[in-house]
């Protein structure tokens, strides 16, 4: 398992991470989300969806080596979209993508 999907396991377990489009755009609405995190394998079409959103509320959105498939051996949910409710979890997880400001 890679240092993010062990990351994600853990700010799941502390109830600070949502899986899920829906879940996504409340977390974003709500000013709970902290960063947005994508599968490698999502849609073109999903992937712009995500990056409008998280850009409307100034929320980084980053593509992740994360397959659907390991998602659903992690999280038992076919999940394409994690998004990060602590801000320490959402640090980590960006330093681990190698995230910077200049990326959006």
């Amino acid at each position: 398992m890679s240092r993010l999907t062990d990351l994600l396991t853990i700010c799941r377990k502390a109830g600070q991470l949502e899986l899920g489009f829906d879940a996504m755009k409340d977390s974003l609405s709500s000013g709970k989300a902290a960063a947005v995190i994508t599968a490698a394998d999502i849609s073109p079409k999903t992937e712009k969806e995500v990056r409008f959103f998280a850009g409307k509320s100034g929320v980084p959105a980053v593509r992740s080596e994360i397959t659907l498939n390991d998602a659903y051996g992690c999280f038992g949910k076919k999940a394409g979209i994690f998004t990060v409710c602590g801000g320490g979890f959402a640090e980590k997880a960006l330093e681990i993508l190698n995230y910077s400001e200049t990326d959006k």
